[in-house]
């Protein structure tokens, strides 16, 4: 690996079939060890329940509110400097409580591929 430094463009943020909008801020596959994401989720919107096989997920609230589920527990209230660790294969969604918009980051290790993602919701 070599140093880099990354800009990241804001309108290639895209919207992820989970309920949110995403933008990479790094998942390439010259550093497999970790992912970042910027993770959007608006007012009143709950994520899909899903699974990421073999990466353990953390979650970074930055702003808005929230409430998060993991493995099956009952939800719990997030905001801004909360870290949500979740390992590998749990069940997780997340819930935007508030009126404005609920942004995270999502570190993925190993980085998140596509094939990872399973989708549980009924």
């Amino acid at each position: 690996m070599t140093s880099t430094i990354r800009k990241i463009n804001p309108q290639l943020e895209y919207y992820f079939v989970e309920g949110c909008f995403i933008l990479e801020l790094s998942n390439t596959p010259d550093d497999p060890d970790l992912s970042i994401a910027r993770a959007r989720v608006r007012p009143g919107v709950t994520t899909r329940l899903h699974r990421l096989h073999k990466i353990t997920e953390r979650y970074v609230i930055l702003e808005g509110m929230g409430m998060v589920s993991v493995d099956g527990e009952a939800a719990r209230p997030v905001g801004p400097g909360d870290v949500v660790i979740i390992p590998p294969d749990s069940p997780q969604q997340i819930s935007n409580t508030g009126r404005v918009d609920l942004v995270f980051l999502a570190l993925c290790t190993p980085r998140f591929v596509p094939g990872a993602y399973e989708n549980i919701d009924t």
